[in-house]
């Protein structure tokens, strides 16, 4: 899963992609998903993202993975929270009463050790993923993720212009990824410019088994 090039972006800092405040889209529509606090909700590759501070804010319980154990020390440090790790399979375990965060391939995370989840928030999951993989990520996604909903983030632009991650995603191409699982929604689209040069739609899509 590209490890090198993920844990060479964490220890160079190279973390654009990491927003200084939690995602509006996320804020606006967290209610589609019709769930109430409390429930358990699933980010794979978390990153140490403000997301997950302001979802605790809210009530729900969290349950992260991400390749790069800076990324999870980094939010460790930033929530405050006292944490008891221990070894799950290949997988490090940070364990809160409210938050669960997993260090290691996400691909081997399985559904015991996510245990039932109320909903899935994608927002820097399959866009950071090339082509070639994206097939693979969904259908673990699929397999662990049970019946829960999901909030995904994507961008749309002219991939001649840059090279990914951000990876573009064509409204066709999440319909091929999706569809046979999930009923799909678009929710919102904005103009957003990509790292400063290129321009882009943000999508917000709501996927409901």
């Amino acid at each position: 899963m590209q490890h090198e090039f993920w844990h060479q972006k964490w220890q160079k800092n190279e973390i654009g992609f990491h927003l200084s405040q939690p995602h509006p889209l996320l804020v606006k529509y967290m209610g589609c998903l019709n769930i109430s606090p409390n429930s358990r909700i699933f980010i794979p590759l978390c990153g140490k993202s403000l997301d997950i501070h302001w979802l605790l804010g809210q009530g729900y319980h969290v349950v992260g993975v991400d390749l790069s154990p800076i990324a999870i020390q980094d939010l460790i440090s930033t929530l405050g929270l006292s944490f008891t790790e221990m070894q799950s399979g290949n997988l490090s375990h940070f364990h809160h009463p409210q938050i669960d965060l997993f260090v290691g391939d996400f691909f081997e995370l399985t559904i015991e050790q996510l245990g039932q989840i109320d909903a899935i928030y994608d927002r820097a999951a399959l866009v950071a993923l090339p082509e070639q993989m994206r097939s693979q990520y969904v259908q673990h996604l699929i397999q662990i993720g049970g019946d829960a909903s999901q909030l995904l983030i994507s961008f749309e632009y002219d991939q001649s212009m840059m090279a990914g991650p951000p990876f573009s995603i064509s409204t066709q191409q999440l319909q091929d990824y999706y569809s046979s699982e999930y009923a799909i929604q678009l929710l919102d689209s904005q103009n957003e410019l990509l790292k400063g040069k290129v321009n882009a739609q943000e999508k917000i899509w709501l996927l409901e088994k």
